[in-house]
């Protein structure tokens, strides 16, 4: 029981902005952290919820629930994914070879792609926020944040890695292999049959934008890495979440 709290408590340390107290990042205390990086998706998603209500009691209006929700995701998150969007953004649209690439642009002097991908995420981001505003609209979103954070533990449990050592290969290192595919395969199964659910099309279309940015991401990394590591992991989780915001919010107007 205590790895489990452990592993709950490093994946908040970790994936998000939550504060909560230091343990020490064993292998015993990592132990089933990939499991629990979904909850932070779940948080982010609850806490849209309630603004978007807060929005709606005071007569706020869509683009106020829009601009701050989008800052909401950035601060659950701590920021820690839209640098890793930043970061890889900039070494796909680089002119270097794939060891070059791996350089984050504070080391290798550039970073005009970084912000421009950063400015465009933003932008569409918001675009989408400002078009969700029914409850099914709101409970999808909830499940896209969960769906692209179990996506991203899952690309750590099957992907290969672009370095030998690094962050997300010394979770799965210390990972119980087989409970953490479990777990994070009966999570993304659950979340996409409940998006279906509450609505057949906007839920069954974000389910296949979601596995479609994450093929896009394993052949991705795999031709300019070498494979996956923290910062593609970021970068995937920004394209995955905004693919279904672009969905449930264009699909959720015309539906």
């Amino acid at each position: 029981m205590k790895s489990i709290i452990n592993s709950l408590i490093t994946a908040l340390a970790m994936y998000s902005g939550i504060p909560v107290p230091q343990v020490e990042r064993n292998q015993t205390n990592t132990k089933y952290t990939l499991c629990f990086v979904p909850i932070i998706g779940l948080a982010t998603g609850a806490l849209l919820c309630g603004w978007s209500r807060v929005c709606a009691v005071y007569g706020f209006g869509q683009v106020c629930f829009a601009l701050v929700g989008t800052v909401i995701s950035v601060i659950v998150t701590g920021g820690v994914h839209l640098r890793g969007l930043l970061y890889t953004a900039d070494a796909i649209h680089s002119h270097k070879i794939k060891e070059k690439r791996r350089q984050r642009p504070c080391e290798s002097g550039a970073g005009v792609s970084a912000v421009t991908a950063g400015l465009c995420f933003f932008m569409l981001y918001g675009a989408g926020l400002t078009l969700i505003w029914k409850k099914s609209q709101l409970l999808l979103l909830v499940l896209s944040y969960i769906i692209s954070r179990t996506l991203s533990g899952m690309s750590i449990a099957w992907f290969p890695e672009s370095e030998e050592e690094g962050t997300a290969d010394n979770l799965f290192l210390a990972a119980d292999r087989r409970t953490v595919r479990v777990v994070l395969v009966t999570l993304l199964v659950l979340a996409m049959i409940s998006a279906v659910i509450i609505h057949p099309v906007i839920g069954a279309l974000m389910a296949l934008a979601a596995m479609w940015v994450w093929t896009y991401y394993y052949y991705m990394t795999k031709k300019r890495f070498g494979g996956i590591s923290e910062d593609t992991a970021g970068y995937f989780i920004c394209l995955c979440e905004l693919s279904s915001v672009l969905v449930i919010g264009m699909l959720g107007r015309v539906m």
